[in-house]
């Protein structure tokens, strides 16, 4: 069982965030799936898959890499880090052609019979949004204004 679940954690990433093949999520997310993000709240599959949509489009050369992965219970933990070129809108920002700092985050999977039912992530917003350009580097840094 463990086995399987980190199989299929791995296989969402790898498909829908480096390959852009979102339906993946159908295959391996349940019905009534809920992602928890701290950008985007709570959301379902279709949301998620149209949030994957927008990423891969501002950052066509998107690249998540699985630093560790491990199964406990239910559940798979990982450790991720995020690099893409910002090369589309997002956000109501426009690209800037530079890939900024990679970003890393964490992952935790909930699955009942062998399907993903809940996912949480929690990632470094503060750095992607300076990367793009939504904030100010002198607030990223927390030396205010």
């Amino acid at each position: 069982m463990f086995e399987e679940n980190v199989a299929t954690s791995r296989r969402l990433f790898e498909e829908a965030w480096n390959q852009g093949h979102v339906d993946v999520i159908d295959d391996v997310c349940s019905d009534g799936f809920v992602n928890h993000d701290p950008v985007l709240g709570d959301s379902d599959r279709e949301a998620a898959k149209q949030a994957i949509a927008g990423y891969r489009q501002a950052f066509p050369d998107l690249e998540i890499t699985i630093e560790d992965i491990f199964a406990a219970g239910d559940k798979v933990a990982m450790r991720w880090t995020a690099r893409g070129t910002f090369e589309g809108e997002i956000m109501g920002q426009q690209p800037t052609g530079e890939a900024g700092e990679p970003i890393g985050g964490i992952a935790i999977d909930r699955f009942e019979d062998g399907v993903m039912v809940e996912s949480w992530a929690q990632w470094d917003t503060l750095r992607f949004l300076k990367n793009i350009g939504a904030v100010p580097e002198e607030a990223a840094a927390g030396t205010g204004g």
